[in-house]
């Protein structure tokens, strides 16, 4: 399938604000993840604590951990980068770096820009995948919104080791381009994820950019009791 097919499906998507602070896909009847096809060995909701994993899944945190986060997130959702400003700071000291927590980030992209952004990063290796995520949203108004989104994010991905023949490679990947969309589609269809952020705590789904208090009141829903 032509890449130009796949971005055209995500052009055809209209963004809003959405209730509690998230970043909505209109329920287009375009097929815009389902243009990369369907998607294999899609998971199925499971009971808590036991959500089925892709192979190629990124992961923060202790594979025994008891409690297990999936984030939907867009690299230019500005609640995304919200919660990764405000709220996952403390998560990480006090859930994920103490082995209660662990967080699997999946890519929601909302654009075509987020859609690069998301193949960008799917190209940096090991824990600097996620140190680069969080550079993204950090410094996302300049990036995103500058007069050429794509030279400042070639950019930040030079500071993290992408030459610019890499980073050109990693945008205009097909096959990267394609899995990332088929993974959308899946949190459509299984989580029915339709805003961004989302999350899907031990099976529970919470929509949008909540406060580290409110957060934690779902963690500690699943958390073993000490």
């Amino acid at each position: 399938m032509k890449r130009r097919n796949i971005l055209i499906g995500m052009g055809a998507v209209a963004l809003g604000v959405g209730v509690g602070g998230a970043y909505a896909f209109m329920r287009e009847p375009a097929q815009s993840a389902r243009t990369a096809g369907n998607t294999a060995a899609a998971p199925q909701l499971a009971a808590a604590g036991d959500m089925p994993l892709f192979a190629d899944d990124r992961i923060l945190g202790a594979e025994d951990a008891p409690v297990t986060i999936i984030e939907y997130s867009s690299l230019t959702c500005p609640h995304c980068a919200s919660f990764h400003r405000g709220t996952l700071p403390q998560v990480k000291a006090e859930w994920i770096d103490t082995g209660r927590a662990r967080l699997v980030y999946r890519h929601y992209p909302l654009d075509q820009l987020g859609l690069r952004a998301a193949a960008a990063a799917n190209c940096i290796e090991g824990d600097g995948f996620f140190g680069f995520i969080e550079v993204l949203f950090q410094n996302q108004q300049s990036w995103s919104r500058n007069e050429d989104p794509i030279g400042a994010l070639q950019k930040l991905a030079g500071l993290a080791g992408l030459s610019p023949e890499a980073f050109e490679a990693c945008i205009t990947d097909e096959a990267e381009i394609t899995r990332i969309l088929e993974v959308q589609t899946d949190g459509r269809d299984t989580y029915e994820v339709a805003s961004t952020p989302s999350f899907v705590v031990n099976g529970q789904r919470v929509v949008g950019a909540r406060g580290y208090d409110e957060f934690k009141t779902v963690l500690e829903q699943f958390a073993p009791e000490t």
